[in-house]
């Protein structure tokens, strides 16, 4: 897959994309990422991205020819998602992001900043995603958090894919709590269930503690976990 991101702050990926799992996946070639800056693609000798607002008002508004050429610049790879981080965006979630790695070649990514972005950038734009309700400064955080979730579900990216799908949201259940050696801490000691080597009652644990977690902490994922069950 390849991800373009079109950025004023280049800078803001390099070090989280060469850590960790990101970084070998990108250096096996699990994925390509491309950083653009549309400062690039500005024509003014002070490199101006940005103006203030037709109508009045605060701040300041990105400019759309900057972004029309820096996306108009990339080769087209079939298929392809023109996204833009917005709060008024499609929430990001686990379904969204198993869409997006399963269902296209190529990701190509806007990040707004200031007030917002021109809104005839619209019409190049196939899809609007944000990551929740609230606001950044940048579009860059919600950027990072979409090529850490897409590239994560690449083959080639976790040594383990089984570990994927036992993760949290993908059967609409939170995961179940994880223990590691030793077996006792400062009085607090692993469940013997999962010492026990009964992998039967191991899932059944498992299991049961899923839909604890899920009841407890996210009920409104619990209402729709039994409403799906029920009509199955």
């Amino acid at each position: 897959m390849q991800i373009d991101v079109i950025t004023l702050f280049p800078s803001f990926f390099q070090t989280p994309l060469e850590c960790g799992l990101m970084g070998k996946a990108l250096n096996k070639g699990v994925a390509t990422v491309n950083l653009i800056n549309p400062r690039d693609f500005t024509t003014d000798k002070h490199h101006h991205v940005d103006d203030i607002p037709y109508g009045g008002g605060v701040g300041m508004v990105l400019k759309p020819e900057p972004i029309f050429a820096a996306v108009e610049s990339l080769p087209i790879l079939p298929p392809r998602e023109v996204i833009l981080l917005s709060p008024q965006g499609q929430t990001l979630n686990q379904n969204l992001l198993r869409e997006l790695a399963t269902n296209y070649q190529q990701l190509v990514l806007i990040c707004g900043h200031y007030e917002g972005v021109d809104e005839r950038v619209q019409h190049i734009v196939t899809r609007e995603v944000s990551i929740g309700d609230f606001v950044l400064t940048c579009g860059e955080i919600p950027a990072l958090t979409l090529i850490n979730g897409v590239i994560r579900l690449l083959p080639g990216t976790v040594g383990k894919v089984e570990s994927i799908y036992a993760d949290s949201f993908e059967d609409g259940l939170l995961d179940y709590p994880h223990y590691t050696r030793p077996p006792v801490f400062r009085g607090l000691e692993v469940p013997p269930v999962l010492r026990s080597g009964n992998h039967k009652e191991i899932a059944k644990w498992r299991y049961q503690k899923q839909l604890e977690a899920t009841e407890k902490k996210r009920p409104d994922l619990m209402a729709i976990y039994k409403q799906n069950k029920e009509t199955k």
